[in-house]
């Protein structure tokens, strides 16, 4: 990405406490930072004349994209910092980072002397996969402390192929290797066991595994073994000063994934916060191109099964939003590929409702964040064609309103709104004529027949048809229009705005009298409103400006020759009726006809002599 582009991404987050990531172009993790309000920090990175030092210059040089975790509170934010930094090392963070990905160890089982290895994902071959852990650096040394602390060869010779060929290597000779490359070595059936007892390790066994070469060492003892009980005397203490040291091999089967859901107006997506040990290791977010039409329950089960039955690693706890409809049957599964119990739950209030919650934020705001704002209008104008049973979204609405004073200055108003957007320059007003009583039916009906009318015409302006007209007023308004339409022969879908007590948008009518409830669609509920709002405004502005025209203008009635056109190039002119009454017959003359300037000056002069 640009620089300004970072920027603009920067300026979209919004003004919540998070972590966020700066990354290369290679997608290493540069930089991990926390901020209360996560828009103002991150901006500032981006920002020209930013008072960088030497050191933030440059990483800011490196950043291609960022990434963002939002979380509640700044504790939280600060937590979090503190997981992602070991995590990740980042670059920029002081620490080096090592090597990148989440490792795992694996233990083959086909050999006749399987080797624990280090590996970068999960293979089909019947091995044994532990993981995955936080780093490839800790992780090879959590195997190097285990076979240490079980005195298992570490070196490159294979068994048996090597046994007895050369001397054993140091590790021998120093304690660290009980010597399965001699001849009068422990053997094959020895090295199994132990290789059981690292498996248990990594399994988050070390408890049960202590207690029970507690046992056996005591168990040597009675029976005055005293070499084979300081044996495991040593191992029982290097085991644990493991266990305080080597937190990558800790608590493996207390892992939790926590997900989150979120149903987009146009996508939707799915968010998973790996939790380990009570730390936050990563997050992975999914969205999907189309907005879920189906609730919470039903998308999320849609990705379950997919996503562990294909990753091939398994939590021992699975935090759910809302509940499976197959949930059991779902744990089953999982359970069985995994070969551990696996719970799935719901947690309504604690730490573990906290974490869902920050679940879903991180989904929403991956899902918002690139979600444009024609894609929101596109599925809004989308969900409108579907209620006035279009086969397509409507990109042209037209809307009408009446506005007069008790049935004087009566006029109409027209509005037009192209994909979502208000079209000024298709504005139409309309003055009308012979409307007595606030016939509000008849001065409708006057209004669609001089539009439609005018389209048949093809007079420019009014050479275009809408996808839908919108009719403030309901039903009556919308049956007007109808009408007109039929008298007209035109087919245009008409919906009437109608409005509560106080005066609010409150849904759609048809003109067979159906209201259709728009206030469950937020964003649809918006744009009508928004619309009714404005042909409202642009009515009731163009009946005041007639209003006082017509009372400035009501002393130039009567006159010979002055029709409306000559009255407003009069007031044009003078600003003013007062002004008209002090002009001459020669300043008159410089705006209408001799004969009508003469008509003017008679008129008021007449009325006052003085």
């Amino acid at each position: 990405m640009t620089r300004q582009q970072l920027l603009d991404q920067a300026n979209a987050l919004p003004l919540s406490p998070g972590v966020y990531l700066m990354m290369d172009k290679t997608g290493q993790v540069i930089y991990v930072g926390k901020a209360k309000k996560l828009k103002n920090r991150v901006s500032q990175y981006f920002q020209s004349g930013s008072g960088h030092n030497a050191k933030t210059r440059m990483m800011v040089s490196q950043v291609d994209r960022f990434d963002t975790v939002f979380v509640s509170s700044e504790f939280e934010a600060l937590v979090l910092e503190n997981s992602l930094i070991k995590r990740h090392q980042p670059r920029y963070n002081i620490l080096l980072k090592d090597d990148k990905g989440y490792p795992f160890v694996r233990l083959g089982q086909s050999a006749a002397y399987p080797r624990l290895t280090l590996c970068s994902r999960v293979a089909q071959d019947g091995a044994k996969y532990f993981g995955p852990f936080g780093g490839r650096h800790e992780t090879r040394a959590a195997i190097d402390a285990v076979c240490s602390a079980l005195h298992l060869p570490t070196c490159s010779r294979r068994f048996p192929r090597d046994i007895g060929k050369e001397r054993p290597c140091l590790n021998y000779h120093i304690g660290k290797c009980d010597g399965f490359c001699l001849p009068e070595g422990p053997g094959q059936e020895e090295y199994r066991r132990r290789m059981e007892q690292a498996s248990r390790l990594f399994s988050g066994k070390l408890r049960q595994l202590t207690e029970e070469l507690q046992r056996e060492m005591e168990e040597a003892a009675e029976a005055l073994a005293f070499e084979k009980a300081a044996a495991l005397r040593d191992r029982i203490r290097a085991l644990s000063v493991l266990g305080k040291q080597q937190q990558v091999i800790a608590g493996v089967c207390a892992d939790t994934d926590v997900w989150g859901v979120y149903l987009g107006q146009v996508r939707w997506g799915c968010a998973v916060l790996h939790i380990r040990e009570g730390d936050l290791l990563g997050r992975e977010v999914q969205v999907f191109p189309a907005a879920a039409e189906e609730n919470d329950s039903a998308v999320l089960a849609s990705v379950l099964s997919q996503y562990y039955l294909h990753r091939g690693v398994f939590p021992a706890e699975i935090l759910l939003p809302c509940a499976l409809e197959d949930q059991e049957v779902f744990a089953q599964l999982l359970t069985e590929q995994a070969g551990h119990t696996i719970r799935v739950r719901l947690p309504q209030r604690g730490e573990k409702a906290d974490l869902l919650k920050m679940a879903e934020r991180n989904a929403a705001q991956e899902v918002e964040r690139i979600t444009s704002d024609a894609e929101r209008t596109s599925k809004t104008l989308e969900l409108l064609g579907t209620l006035a049973g279009l086969a397509q979204p409507p990109r042209r609405l037209e809307a009408y309103d009446i506005s007069h004073t008790a049935g004087a200055d009566a006029v109409g108003g027209m509005v037009v709104f192209y994909d979502g957007k208000p079209l000024k320059r298709d504005y139409r007003r309309f003055q009308l004529r012979d409307i007595t009583g606030g016939d509000d039916y008849a001065a409708m009906h006057q209004v669609l027949t001089r539009r439609f009318r005018r389209y048949l015409e093809g007079d420019a302006g009014f050479d275009t048809l809408p996808d839908l007209i919108l009719m403030d007023g309901g039903q009556l308004q919308a049956q007007a229009a109808v009408q007109v339409l039929q008298e007209l022969g035109l087919e245009v879908p008409v919906l009437g705005m109608v409005k509560d007590d106080r005066h609010r948008t409150r849904g759609l009518m048809t003109p067979l009298g159906q209201e259709l409830g728009i206030q469950q669609t937020p964003p649809l509920f918006a744009l009508i409103g928004r619309i009714q709002e404005e042909v409202h405004r642009y009515a009731i502005t163009y009946h005041h400006e007639k209003h006082r025209s017509g009372a400035y203008a009501s002393r130039l009635d009567g006159i010979a020759g002055v029709g409306p056109a000559r009255k407003q190039a009069l007031l044009r002119h003078f600003k003013s009726v007062a002004a008209i009454t002090r002009a001459s017959v020669e300043e008159l003359s410089a705006v209408v006809p001799q004969k009508t300037a003469q008509a003017v000056y008679d008129h008021f002069h007449k009325e006052n002599p003085s």
